[in-house]
C-alpha cells in the first residue's frame, strides 16, 4: 500500500481506525449489553421460542458479529477508493 503523502495516510489510518472502534463499539454494546446488562429485560420478549436475553447471550452477538465484517469491508473498500490504494 502506498500513499501519495503521509498527509493522506494519516488521514487514511484515522478514518480507518474509527471505523473498526465505532464497528468494535457496536458490537460491545450488543453482545455485553444485551446479552449481559439488559438481559432480565429482554429476557420477557421471545424470539423463535427463546428468551430474547438467551438469544442475544448464545447467538445474536456472533450474528451481529458476522453482519459487522460485512460492513467493514464494504467500508473499507470505500475507503481504499477514497485515498485511491485499492486494489486493481
Amino acid at each position: 500500500m502506498s500513499f501519495e503523502s503521509n498527509e493522506k495516510a494519516e488521514g487514511y489510518w484515522r478514518e480507518n481506525l474509527r471505523l473498526v472502534l465505532g464497528l468494535l463499539a457496536i458490537w460491545a454494546a450488543v453482545s455485553f449489553g444485551c446479552g449481559i446488562l439488559l438481559v432480565d429485560v429482554l429476557n420477557e420478549v421471545h424470539f423463535m421460542g427463546f428468551k430474547l436475553g438467551f438469544w442475544f447471550a448464545q447467538q445474536g452477538a456472533m450474528y451481529v458479529f458476522v453482519a459487522l465484517i460485512f460492513v467493514y469491508v464494504a467500508k473499507a473498500n470505500a475507503l481504499d477508493k477514497k485515498y485511491d490504494v485499492h486494489e486493481d
